[in-house]
């Protein structure tokens, strides 16, 4: 097997960057779920309630990450960590801190989505950790749902859309990482794992929701709540939840691209 894409999502529920390689940090790539928006109660606001948030599209560009979508002007978000009083923020059930980044940040995304929020970051020295239940004392992530990294197989895409009226791309499911294996959810019971020179754990299946059912290239849940309905009919469990791809937590660092194989080793 092979690492086939490798994607980050610099704004929590926008549109992904396509990368050749990367560098693995403990709380997953560099840039990856760095900037969210939160509610006035700095309750996260995600795609999930507001489906044209996935149709924002996100580049870097020098030291800055443009943000842009449809006629309106681009955004400008400077890389370097904004200057200003942590807050509390909330990401389902966890609570961590942030930093405000601009008035001027707050008034595009609350224009484009018709309601008042705020976009906050993630600096390098903010840590937010991860559930105990699945990770060890010292694991840390970005403000993606609960883990570093997620990957995902082709086959089992392949399998899924065989099941499909219509065919769905592996854009509605917003993996980091990507492989080409033979075996249809495999990647299910990937405990350790190797890519080029880094290590990870498989911790946790990824449960899925309405999310999935957002038509990245139109900003619309599907009426018919696919592919999220066929998943539910042979991925969902006797415990709860519908189940579709492997969380990693990188065990150790290096850079990983495109084209390197991938070793399963437990």
């Amino acid at each position: 097997m092979k690492i086939t894409e490798i994607n980050i999502y610099p704004v929590k529920s926008t549109r992904h960057i396509a990368l050749t390689e990367s560098e693995v940090l403990p709380r997953g790539l560099p840039w990856d779920r760095r900037w969210m928006l939160v509610d006035e109660q700095g309750k996260f606001i995600t795609a999930r309630q507001h489906p044209t948030l996935a149709m924002v599209e996100t580049r870097f560009a020098d030291d800055v990450l443009q943000v842009s979508v449809a006629d309106r002007t681009p955004l400008q978000l400077p890389l370097q960590a904004p200057v200003g009083q942590p807050r509390k923020v909330t990401i389902w059930k966890d609570q961590c801190d942030a930093v405000p980044v601009s008035a001027e940040a707050d008034a595009w995304f609350s224009d484009y989505l018709g309601l008042r929020c705020q976009l906050v970051r993630m600096t390098d020295e903010l840590v937010r950790g991860v559930d105990l239940h699945f990770g060890q004392p010292g694991d840390e992530v970005s403000f993606a749902d609960g883990f570093p990294m997620l990957l995902i197989s082709e086959a089992s895409l392949e399998d899924l859309n065989r099941r499909l009226e219509t065919p769905v791309s592996m854009r509605r499911f917003r993996p980091n990482l990507v492989v080409d294996g033979e075996q249809p959810y495999a990647e299910d019971r990937w405990k350790r794992l190797r890519i080029g020179e880094v290590e990870f754990e498989g911790v946790k299946n990824c449960s899925r929701c309405v999310f999935t059912t957002i038509d990245p290239d139109t900003g619309r849940k599907s009426p018919d709540k696919e592919p999220l309905r066929t998943l539910s009919g042979y991925r969902r469990r006797p415990e709860g939840g519908v189940f579709f791809g492997q969380n990693l937590i990188p065990r150790s660092g290096g850079v990983i691209h495109v084209g390197d194989a991938v070793e399963v080793c437990g």
